[in-house]
């Protein structure tokens, strides 16, 4: 029967969508809309939309992404990854050891800041062995997402599920996922993926000439923008008299003339005082400009260049930043930073105009200028994550070292084994790291993640509204018409293959919060087994290869491997593929025969 609060609740998911789809306001802000309106229109009570703040999930993502960012402050990766990398001489044996111990730690760390570690060791490898970082960047991706879905604790997609477990009332008793229920179909597909990219990734993977080092082939996307000063020698002159169209790593793209463009730089055109020009260029050139003595100045630096240190570093923007949909104007790194931005790229776009107009996205790679400050401001950034190995950390006491990876393992067993909640024993984790001075405890809250956690604790609430509207039931029955003809397993991959399309082109946690009741809802209306119904929707969730925005750290490399969409696409979609299938057949296995 089609009721109001139906009506309402499938025009909300239908709003979640296109709005998402579409990036018109952003992941968090859709999900509070959506949510609001459900509550206007009483379908939420008060209780039901924050009851998914109270959830013990979502406290166990947030104290997961803390240990994870004290060991990632504390270089206890780095000095790991110095050893293991160091050695490594040949193609093989560099993507072989990257792809096993990315795995191995994205299965209990939080892997966004471990690709956001292992970008810099992949760039300088391959610098020193002249092989692009296209052949390993986007490995690197895959590596961290086949690990973070071997665990609950992996990735916060099978957190959100569990919590999604816990928090629903369509089967009573339902009791809350083990750490390792995920191990049975994700380790499995840690070993296949790797000798997926090991053997097919060379010869799927593009050559991409290296976007920060090497613009030589590929002038037009790397944009900065210098300005020519009062007396400065190139005024009166021609563009091929000043030497501009010759300048070694740059290209001069165009020029911004008090209030028009000259987008086709002709040789003949006089340069003026106050012209803005545009250049596409290298990262060694640009950063060369701030202290030229060609009379150009770059308008964002200012007083920055009159500091006494100063640095230019590499950082791309992350999924969930708030940078996103902002000019770089209104974001002002200056004052927030103490850094200004002298460059944007965007992959496979090209951009024009001033810099401080230019409309941040997701996976932005910025080039900043930074002054003393920038390393202290930045220690705890979740906006962006560095490209560039320019940060200081922490080198800490030996005994230390051991008691916070020691500590996070035992935890962890103890969790498996039922012997304290992994929240307790998280807490207490970070009490004895705080008492050890390990971290500094004012500085700890700058690691959460809140819009992750606003949007976990939304999508709980939509998935409630979805089961109290008869939502669920409804699309649950149409699923059902649609592939029991193909049985029981049929079921099984429609799920998978319908959560996989819309995590590859909404957000995973999207996908999570609307197919969820209904995966549950359809093992309760066919009398099946709860798990299968619930593991694949988190399988497929998580592992999405397919596109740079099915998951963040796809997004993380899309700019820095100079990738396009079919890349992604061409190396991804078997791997998704042989993931649907593998997860399908091991699940049907365990709970159907």
């Amino acid at each position: 029967m089609i009721t109001f609060d139906l009506v309402v609740v499938l025009v909300v998911i239908l709003f979640i969508l296109i709005s998402l789809y579409k990036e018109l306001i952003g992941a968090t802000f859709t999900f509070v809309i959506a949510v609001v309106v459900l509550g206007f229109f009483g379908i939420l009570t008060p209780r039901e939309i924050l009851s998914g703040f109270a959830n013990e999930q979502i406290a166990v993502i947030i104290l997961l992404l803390l240990v994870g960012d004290i060991i990632r402050q504390t270089a206890v990766v780095e000095i790991l990854f110095d050893k293991i990398f160091k050695s490594a001489k040949s193609y093989r044996g560099f993507l072989s050891r990257m792809t096993l111990l990315i795995s191995g730690f994205s299965a209990f760390l939080n892997n966004t800041p471990l690709v956001a570690v292992m970008m810099p060791y992949v760039n300088s490898w391959c610098k020193r062995n002249n092989i692009s970082p296209s052949k390993f960047l986007m490995p690197l991706s895959y590596a961290a997402i086949l690990g973070g879905c071997a665990t609950l604790i992996g990735t916060s997609t099978n957190l959100i599920v569990n919590g999604m477990v816990v928090d629903q009332n369509i089967i009573p008793g339902l009791k809350s996922l083990n750490i390792f229920d995920f191990a049975f179909v994700g380790v499995p597909m840690i070993f296949i993926g790797f000798f997926y990219l090991l053997f097919f990734g060379e010869k799927l993977l593009p050559v991409k000439e290296d976007v920060l080092n090497d613009f030589s082939e590929n002038t037009r996307e790397y944009l900065v923008e210098a300005e020519i000063i009062k007396d400065s020698q190139l005024i009166g002159k021609t563009i091929e008299e000043a030497g501009l169209r010759n300048l070694k790593g740059l290209f001069l793209v165009e020029i911004i003339r008090k209030s028009f463009k000259i987008s086709s730089v002709k040789p003949n055109v006089i340069l003026q005082q106050d012209d803005l020009l545009i250049f596409a260029g290298d990262t060694g050139t640009i950063a060369d400009m701030v202290n030229s003595d060609l009379g150009l100045r770059l308008p964002s630096v200012g007083m920055l260049s009159k500091k006494k240190q100063t640095e230019v570093v590499e950082i791309v923007i992350s999924h969930n930043s708030t940078m996103i949909n902002k000019t770089v104007k209104e974001i002002r790194f200056r004052a927030k930073y103490d850094a200004a931005v002298i460059a944007v790229h965007r992959n496979g776009e090209r951009i024009s105009g001033k810099i401080g107009e230019i409309v941040i996205k997701a996976g932005d790679v910025l080039l900043l200028f930074g002054g003393a400050d920038f390393i202290s401001r930045s220690n705890h950034a979740l906006d962006f994550y560095f490209i560039s190995k320019v940060k200081d950390f922490q080198r800490l006491e030996n005994y230390k070292i051991w008691t916070l990876l020691g500590g996070t393992v035992f935890v962890i067993l103890l969790a498996a084994f039922k012997i304290v909640s992994l929240f307790m024993g998280l807490i207490v984790l970070i009490m004895v790291v705080l008492a050890m001075k390990i971290t500094n405890a004012k500085e700890l809250h700058k690691a959460v993640d809140y819009n992750l956690a606003m949007i976990i604790a939304l999508s709980l609430a939509l998935g409630t509204a979805m089961i109290k509207s008869g939502a669920a039931e409804i699309i649950a029955d149409l699923f059902i018409t649609v592939f029991i003809p193909l049985g029981k397993v049929g079921l099984l991959f429609g799920i998978y293959f319908i959560t996989a399309v819309l995590a590859a082109f909404i957000t995973n946690k999207a996908a999570v919060a609307i197919i969820f009741p209904i995966s549950l809802t359809m093992s309760v209306n066919l009398n099946l087994p709860a798990m299968p119904f619930i593991l694949v929707v988190s399988f497929a969730a998580a592992a999405n290869f397919m596109t740079p925005h099915g998951y963040q750290t796809n997004l993380m490399v899309y700019g820095p491997g100079g990738y396009s969409f079919k890349d992604f696409f061409r190396v991804g979609f078997p791997l998704t593929m042989i993931y649907m299938v593998v997860t399908v057949a091991i699940l049907s296995l365990m709970y159907f025969m």
